[in-house]
């Protein structure tokens, strides 16, 4: 025994006290976890916008859908309905879907579609993650009006690594056509050209009081003077990247792809297709009204972009009432500002020190852009010189498969579905970024996979291409997040740019916007085993082919392999 001011207390054994403990915070965090059940039921839904009533496709009849709001650590159970007329499925964007790649949603990929009048229920947990994250169609252009917030909080009895703000807000920018989007989409692959702009871009659905017909319906944010704000914002728009500012206001981003990040100061902020962006915003001016705006950053050259202004107001309760005060609009950057978007890029660091992969399995470089494919002129060729344009990583051109989904073929072992020969390199090296051969403008098409061994570490260098146009793409990972450890301009050279790589804080994400006429390098680890999707975010890019998949094999047991497919997959 042993005195300790008077009181005689007995020796422990250490180790089984803490294993204890250890058991006793397992438990409570097992007994806070929640299960919540959802129903989705996919409709046409009549919405008035720009002085038309047009029939869309929606979840429960909202634009944009329902927010679902869990913690981490909790499970969701989403029953979808397809009500709609088109085949359907739902993808749960930045999700890791840990060993139950059923759940991840991407059409062909993961599962085929719910066709009309049926349904299939998504069951996942949600481990080791919070942030902001959403869930969007995963089929055609459908995700242009079915599309969500995902927002998952901390813990119970966790917090944020910042002051708590007093209203947390989903912001999320969309694009709105006048015309069905599939009919929109048909046409495109019919003629072989790019598909028609979209008519307007939205804030929580609303084009805002630039647009026809569209002041009463513009989205507001009431705030008390000296209130912190968190948006969570969300580029949920088809096909283009956005900058947002707020008007007379300083943003602090905290969090980028629902990883925390090491807070930063400024004014504009640019989102990819995908992509999501916290900001801390304070009430900090004179009370009166000022929008938010946003508008496009549209990199490739001669190709036609929505050039319109989408607004929402921020209105301080405090102003005074009855007097009228044209909101105060925000100067947005150029729509080619790039400067302002590498400079922003450039602050993103992880909020502390990361885990980064630095002894490296599988060293991969890919090309990523636009081509075109070769036609007799006519009504289908009307790409540039009387072409049909396609996309490509690694001059394949990624085809879905019909019969069985990529995951399906593998874990079932169907024959004829896909190879496995994705090239880890490009098949001809050129001057990636320069005027390029006209020999080299037409990919291959294929639906090729590349295998990657369950725990290996992967490195992959993400090049842009000038076939038609340098671009800046937005390529995103489905089942993992990585680390950006580089980026810049021209071509990527292994012995020049290597050494700036960050390794100790580099940012984490699952969409990566490759900058225009340059390159991005990601690491990751392959512990996620089944097929996950790697492609480009911008839709009509996606639909040209611009995509390739991991086959991630199992590792070893039951928590390093893909569960059983569930009872309700939806056959082709």
């Amino acid at each position: 025994m042993e005195a300790y001011n008077g009181y005689v207390k007995p020796k422990c054994n250490c180790f089984f006290l803490g294993l204890l403990f250890l058991l006793l915070a397992l438990m409570g965090s097992f007994a806070n976890a929640k299960t919540h059940h959802r129903n989705f039921v996919v409709q046409q839904t009549p919405e008035n916008r720009l002085c038309r009533i047009h029939n869309i496709l929606t979840v429960n009849g909202q634009y944009p859908g329902p927010t679902l709001q869990v913690n981490n650590g909790d499970t969701l159970v989403v029953k979808v309905l397809n009500s709609g007329r088109y085949n359907v499925t739902i993808h749960w964007h930045g999700i890791r879907q840990m060993r139950t790649p059923w759940a991840d949603g991407p059409e062909y990929v993961t599962q085929c579609p719910i066709q009309p009048g049926a349904s299939y229920t998504y069951r996942f947990p949600i481990e080791n993650q919070e942030g902001t994250f959403w869930w969007h169609a995963h089929s055609r252009f459908l995700r242009a009006t079915v599309h969500g917030a995902l927002i998952v909080l901390p813990k119970l009895g966790s917090s944020y690594p910042f002051p708590k703000p007093k209203h947390e807000i989903p912001v999320i920018l969309g694009e709105w056509w006048n015309r069905d989007v599939i009919s929109v989409q048909r046409l495109a692959i019919f003629t072989g050209g790019a598909p028609n702009v979209s008519d307007a871009y939205t804030i929580n659905g609303q084009p805002g009081d630039l647009y026809i017909c569209s002041s009463k319906g513009t989205t507001r944010f009431p705030v008390q003077s000296g209130d912190t704000i968190l948006l969570r914002v969300i580029n949920a728009a088809l096909n283009q990247q956005l900058f947002f500012k707020v008007a007379n206001h300083r943003l602090t981003v905290v969090e980028a792809d629902a990883a925390y990040t090491k807070p930063f100061t400024t004014s504009t902020i640019m989102l990819g297709p995908g992509q999501t962006t916290n900001v801390l915003l304070t009430a900090d001016q004179t009370p009166g009204r000022y929008y938010m705006a946003a508008r496009a950053y549209a990199t490739a050259q001669n190709a036609p972009f929505d050039n319109t202004t989408t607004t929402a107001i921020l209105e301080y309760q405090s102003a005074k009432r009855g007097v009228p005060s044209r909101p105060i609009l925000p100067r947005l950057p150029a729509f080619n500002d790039t400067a302002t978007v590498t400079a922003f890029s450039a602050q993103l660091k992880s909020f502390g020190k990361v885990a980064v992969p630095t002894k490296i399995d599988k060293n991969l470089f890919f090309t990523i852009g636009l081509g075109f494919v070769n036609c007799a002129p006519g009504p289908r060729c009307q790409g540039p010189n009387n072409t049909r344009f396609a996309a490509s990583m690694n001059n394949v051109s990624f085809v879905l498969p019909r019969r069985a989904s990529l995951l399906q073929a593998y874990y079932q072992n169907i024959p004829g579905i896909f190879t496995t020969d994705f090239p880890p390199v490009p098949p001809i090296k050129f001057n990636y970024t320069g005027t390029v051969s006209r020999a080299l403008w037409q990919p291959r098409f294929g639906t090729k996979l590349y295998k990657l061994k369950f725990g290996s570490t992967v490195q992959i260098v993400l090049q842009d291409t000038g076939i038609f146009s340098t671009e800046d793409h937005p390529i995103h990972l489905h089942g993992y997040h990585f680390f950006v450890v580089g980026q810049g301009f021209g071509n990527f050279n292994r012995r020049r740019d290597t050494p700036s790589f960050n390794l100790i804080d580099p940012p984490v994400r699952n969409t990566i916007d490759v900058p225009v006429g340059g390159w991005a390098v990601i690491r990751f680890v392959a512990d996620n085993p089944g097929v996950w999707l790697f492609h480009c975010h911008i839709d009509t890019h996606l639909a040209w082919g611009l995509a390739m998949s991991f086959l991630v094999e199992n590792g070893i047991g039951k928590l390093q392999s893909v569960s059983p497919p569930p009872a309700d997959l939806p056959p082709c």
